[in-house]
């Protein structure tokens, strides 16, 4: 069901923006640490996620999402296509596990904000989203971490880093988001 949700939106919600959507888009992005990567993402849902703060914290976490999964499927294709060495190949499995918890830590974080609404466990509820995305972001950054050693193929280190830094900033942009919503 999950997988139904994000599908529909990612690819069919993004028609015509108008100037306030955008607007608040732009103005919402540029308060994170990666303005330029947030607009991308997110400005082709400027219709649905009109002015919500809820619905950006939603938007931003369902792309973060997406991408973190395209990053795992990415990551696996890799490692049964490229000759790696035993340390490569051990980083990549622990990198593999690191994301796959990030995935499932997203997942967790879009399930609870579908459900969460104004009322006495408003904040318990963003709270819990809040450690979720923070223990993305740390699996990301541990994911990425198993590549600093020396010995390690420029490559595989330049390729990893590349995707896995793109789904850090990502959650980085959705956590801002959904701390932004929660403390309203």
């Amino acid at each position: 069901m999950l997988k139904a949700i994000l599908t529909f939106l990612i690819f069919n919600l993004a028609i015509s923006p108008t100037r306030s959507n955008t607007h608040f888009i732009q103005k919402s992005c540029n308060t994170t640490l990666y303005p330029e990567l947030c607009y991308l993402y997110l400005s082709p849902f400027s219709t649905r996620i009109g002015t919500s703060p809820r619905l950006l914290a939603q938007t931003a976490l369902a792309a973060t999402l997406s991408n973190t999964r395209k990053t795992l499927k990415t990551l696996r294709t890799y490692t049964k296509t490229h000759k790696m060495t035993k340390r490569e190949l051990g980083a990549m499995k622990d990198c593999l596990e690191e994301i796959d918890d990030s995935a499932y830590e997203l997942h967790l974080s879009m399930v609870e904000m579908g459900k969460v609404r104004s009322g006495p466990n408003f904040l318990y509820n963003m709270n819990s989203i809040e450690t979720w995305v923070s223990a993305a972001l740390t699996d990301d950054d541990t994911c990425i971490d198993g590549f600093s050693e020396r010995g390690m193929n420029g490559e595989v280190k330049t390729m990893v880093r590349k995707h896995v830094s793109t789904i850090s900033h990502l959650a980085s942009i959705a956590l801002a988001f959904v701390n932004k919503y929660a403390n309203g």
